[in-house]
């Protein structure tokens, strides 16, 4: 597999796709080849309706034979049948560092994980919120978090890179597809959870053109202020936007009924 840039997306060659194989994202940043990653894409796959076409997701009402469907296609193209540690997202900002049997019918509520070997595939499930992959510089840890603002707010960040238990300035990170700043609107207690805590945060808000003492809030620009304040220094990535891209879902511009992309993360 290989990607050109960060808009590019990895289209399945047609002699080895299927109705299930969906489109794949791939991150443009300088991790070692022993990291593998991705984010799907709705461009392809077997779910209908409100939910086309590779919707993952379990929790939002689409099919559940199809989301089975998709599931199973995600371990095809990891490739090697290891389990894929599914979360019960809570934007919240606990860590998962060890994969369990019993997730297999109960994931943990948890909104990263983190991975030193091949026993597991780091996922997470988004639809507006910034998908944050994690990699050290050799190539041995891997890790992946689900960062909306009460995330990012709650230290899942922070939490993630003490997980992976390396030097921050030895870790590189790649900021997936997520809601930009001008589809962005947040009320004033969103603006103000990030100033108490940091106050060069006002830099990623703006004033609202739309409602009074609302903010066009930034989550790429939170989340490289919250990376740098703890010294990860390489970061790549940020340059989507999930509402404005039909390639994405979106749960703001879809009003909630919509399906998730899923990002995945592993060690080759």
């Amino acid at each position: 597999m290989s990607s050109e840039h960060d808009s590019s997306i990895l289209a399945n060659e047609p002699e080895t796709s299927s109705v299930d194989a969906p489109t794949l994202l791939l991150p443009d940043w300088p991790a070692p080849s022993t990291v593998r990653a991705f984010v799907t894409t709705r461009e392809t796959g077997p779910s209908r309706g409100d939910f086309a076409a590779f919707n993952p997701a379990a929790h939002v009402g689409d099919d559940p034979d199809t989301v089975v469907r998709c599931r199973d296609r995600l371990v095809t193209e990891i490739g090697d049948q290891r389990p894929l540690l599914w979360l019960d997202q809570v934007h919240g900002a606990r860590v998962v560092q060890h994969y369990q049997s019993r997730y297999r019918r109960q994931p943990p509520q948890a909104d990263a994980s983190v991975a030193f070997d091949r026993r597991h595939a780091c996922v997470i499930l988004t639809a507006d919120c910034l998908p944050v992959f994690f990699c050290d510089r050799q190539g041995t840890r891997v890790g992946l978090a689900h960062a909306g603002w009460r995330g990012l707010a709650g230290g899942v960040l922070e939490a993630s890179v003490a997980a992976l238990g390396v030097d921050p300035e030895e870790l590189m990170v790649w900021m997936g597809p997520a809601i930009s700043n001008a589809q962005f609107e947040v009320g004033p207690e969103v603006f103000e959870a990030f100033v108490a805590m940091q106050p060069d945060a006002e830099s990623a808000f703006e004033r609202s053109p739309y409602r009074l003492n609302h903010y066009m809030a930034d989550l790429y620009r939170l989340a490289r202020l919250r990376l740098e304040r703890i010294g990860v220094l390489s970061v790549s990535g940020g340059h989507f936007c999930t509402a404005c891209e039909s390639r994405f879902y979106s749960h703001r511009r879809d009003d909630g009924h919509t399906g998730r992309m899923a990002s995945a993360i592993w060690l080759r």
